[in-house]
């Protein structure tokens, strides 16, 4: 699926969540914030995409702990299939989320412009309450537990990045 693919084209505000691998944390976040614009009425105006830093799981679906702990919660993500985020989207994007502070050191080394390194931001700094914890941490090389202690952290920051994005996707909504 090709960039352009994955937006709404109506969309008033487009986000990516960029992780590692984009099998673990970033399709959780995108699969959460889909839900929550949805649940609003907002799902037409908002365009959510995922995609990892690296190239090693493109194609691939997201990890069966990933869907296993988002099925817990009654989300679905089976037709994730992981991308590496491309440069050339910034352009595209009015926001860029990462994880951790390395991601957020790769983007923005990857932005060519002052705007577009601004467009990058930290899940967490979204979450006043784990926004001093800075990273969520990778699960891949853990247990079914520290999947589900990310998807708290992740369904705790999208709730409050929702909540900071909604008036700007509101604005010219009738």
């Amino acid at each position: 699926m090709s960039f352009e693919q994955s937006f709404i084209e109506t969309a008033r505000f487009r986000v990516c969540f960029v992780c590692t691998g984009n099998i673990c944390r970033s399709p959780m976040a995108e699969t959460i914030l889909k839900r929550l614009a949805s649940q609003s009425g907002l799902g037409g105006n908002v365009s959510i995409t995922s995609a990892g830093t690296g190239d090693w799981h493109v194609g691939e679906p997201a990890d069966d702990r990933t869907l296993a702990a988002l099925a817990s919660r009654g989300y679905n993500a089976s037709g994730h299939r992981g991308r590496q985020f491309d440069p050339a989207w910034f352009d595209e994007l009015d926001l860029v989320v990462v994880f951790d502070r390395s991601q957020e050191r790769t983007l923005k080394s990857w932005a060519s412009t002052d705007q577009d390194r601004s467009k990058v931001q930290l899940l967490l700094s979204f979450d006043s309450r784990q926004s001093p914890m800075n990273d969520v941490p990778d699960p891949y090389y853990s247990d079914a537990a520290l999947f589900d202690q990310v998807l708290s952290m992740i369904e705790k920051a999208c709730a409050a990045l929702f909540r900071q994005i909604t008036p700007g996707i509101r604005q010219g909504t009738s």
